[in-house]
């Protein structure tokens, strides 16, 4: 498995995404941005 780095700014605006769309779910978010699940979720945990 390949760790990718993302820049501290697509984080920041995945998650801004993700909670501009309500109904959305993190696996929608992540499938449209080609990011992974978990990795999404984390990023939103980490926001919180």
């Amino acid at each position: 498995m390949v760790n990718k780095h993302y820049p501290a700014e697509f984080k920041a605006d995945a998650v801004a995404l993700y909670r501009s769309r309500p109904g959305a779910t993190i696996a929608q978010i992540a499938d449209d941005l080609g990011v992974n699940r978990e990795t999404l979720r984390s990023w939103v945990r980490l926001d919180d």
